[in-house]
């Protein structure tokens, strides 16, 4: 699944540590999980949407078959 969590970090000028605190995860989490190399919880993926001010939609996109 791609996600769009950097990109949404950079626009509201929120740091992973701000982010990690945020949700009650570390900051090594968030960056897994930008880097495609974890999948959060459906709670985690609504904690992330929630603080970005942003949707699960607009947060996470499936892979395209292009």
């Amino acid at each position: 699944m791609k996600n769009r969590i950097k990109e949404f970090r950079e626009i509201g000028n929120i740091s992973q540590g701000r982010l990690a605190e945020l949700c009650n995860v570390s900051r090594q989490t968030i960056n897994a999980i930008e880097n495609n190399k974890y999948d959060p919880s459906l709670q985690l993926a609504f904690d992330l949407a929630r603080n970005l001010g942003v949707t699960i939609d607009e947060l996470f996109q499936p892979y395209s078959k292009e």
